[in-house]
C-alpha cells in the first residue's frame, strides 16, 4: 500500500465515523479545495516577496493539509490513483516544458 493510500484510508475512516460522505460531492470537494487554497493565499496577501517567506509555518502547513485533503478524497471518490495522475502529469508537462526551451524561464508552452 502507497503512502497516498494509507492517507485516504485515514481520511474516509475519520469522515464515515463522522457520516460526512454526504457532504463530499464532487462540486462541494472541488469548491473545498479552492476555498483552502484561498485561505492559504490570504496568509500571503499585501505582503513583500520577503515577507511572504517569513509567514508562519506551521499555518502554512495547516492550510496545505486541507487543500491535500480534500484532493485526496476527491481522487478517491473518482476512483483516481494519486501517484499515477501526478506522475503522468510531470510526463506530459516534461514535454510541454522541455529542458532546453524552459530553462530559466517562466514563459508558458504555447509562447516558448
Amino acid at each position: 500500500m502507497n503512502d497516498f493510500q494509507v492517507l485516504i484510508d485515514k481520511l474516509v475512516k475519520f469522515r464515515d465515523e463522522r457520516h460526512w460522505k454526504q457532504f463530499h460531492n464532487s462540486k462541494d470537494l472541488a469548491l473545498a479545495i479552492s476555498i483552502e487554497a484561498a485561505e492559504l493565499n490570504e496568509l500571503f496577501l499585501w505582503k513583500s516577496t520577503e515577507e511572504a517567506e517569513m509567514v508562519n509555518q506551521e499555518k502554512i502547513a495547516e492550510e496545505l493539509a486541507d487543500i491535500f485533503a480534500f484532493a485526496l478524497l476527491l481522487a478517491e471518490k473518482h476512483g483516481l490513483d494519486v501517484k499515477e495522475i501526478v506522475l503522468d502529469k510531470i510526463r506530459k508537462n516534461g514535454l510541454k516544458y522541455t529542458v532546453d526551451k524552459s530553462k530559466n524561464t517562466a514563459t508558458k508552452y504555447t509562447d516558448l
